[in-house]
């Protein structure tokens, strides 16, 4: 039988290339986005995750068509950089409503199904910008650390259910997600020209980077996994990274972040 599939921020990027993945492997994918999309074999539904009452209809119309809903994959999200003394905290706020209550809202909408069904699976999105925090780029790595501690309280709520969780954290990975950036260098002159420095070399990073497919493919493997961790990094470089956050005292991590994002 299909796993029935639902993903955000689907229609383009690393989304994209889970969803082409999972239906490459005979899942039944919906992918729901702001923007209109046709992909062979991907089921478009319009919404917008920050909208409870849109979510709320994409859900009922999978459950309406299928009876059932598998596996969640919450990807939708946005990028902010600039200074945190120069940015607006109506920015902040909105980049928290997409990138960790969109998760919320898509999350309470399906856990209910998923505990009466006797199990589900949810994956979502964070960052290795989560463990390791990025100036500049302090509220994406704030919303990203939110993501990660979420995911793991709510995998010990869920789990005598059958439901697992687990947040899946990318590196840098050549997508939109660069240019869809919303950049602001207001300050840079007060910080000595370091926040377009550190942005351009985010960005360089991010341009090199790995290819949205096989982070797709290592989500959709993820996804369709019998494993629990909570916690899963993509590509060997960034679990090392990881690890030495565990391992180095933060003085030390946070030095070195600093000599590398914010000179």
């Amino acid at each position: 039988m299909s796993k029935i599939v639902m993903i955000t921020g689907g229609s383009s990027g690393i989304g994209l290339c889970t969803a082409a993945a999972l239906r490459e492997k005979g899942c039944k994918v919906y992918e729901l986005s702001r923007r209109d999309s046709e992909v062979p074999g991907i089921t478009h539904l319009k919404c917008d995750i920050t909208d409870e009452e849109q979510v709320k209809a994409a859900v009922a119309q999978v459950m309406a068509e299928n009876g059932r809903i598998d596996i969640l994959i919450n990807n939708a999200g946005f990028g902010i950089s600039g200074a945190v003394e120069f940015t607006e905290t109506e920015d902040a706020r909105r980049l928290f409503d997409v990138n960790f209550f969109g998760m919320v809202r898509m999350n309470r909408a399906v856990l209910p199904i998923m505990r009466q069904q006797g199990g589900g699976r949810i994956i979502n999105l964070s960052s290795v910008a989560a463990p390791v925090p990025i100036p500049f780029q302090t509220y994406y790595s704030a919303g990203k650390a939110a993501v990660n501690s979420y995911t793991m309280a709510l995998s010990n709520e869920v789990k005598p259910f059958g439901i697992t969780v687990t947040a899946v954290m990318p590196g840098d990975i050549k997508t939109g997600f660069t240019a869809a950036r919303q950049k602001s260098i207001v300050g840079d002159e007060v910080y000595g020209g370091r926040i377009s420095r550190s942005v351009a070399g985010m960005e360089k990073d991010e341009q090199t980077g790995m290819d949205p497919a096989k982070a797709g493919e290592f989500i959709a493997k993820v996804a369709l996994s019998a494993g629990h961790k909570p916690l899963r990094t993509i590509g060997f470089n960034y679990r090392c990274a990881v690890f030495l956050t565990k391992i180095l005292p933060a003085r030390w991590l946070n030095g070195l972040i600093g000599m590398i994002y914010a000179k």
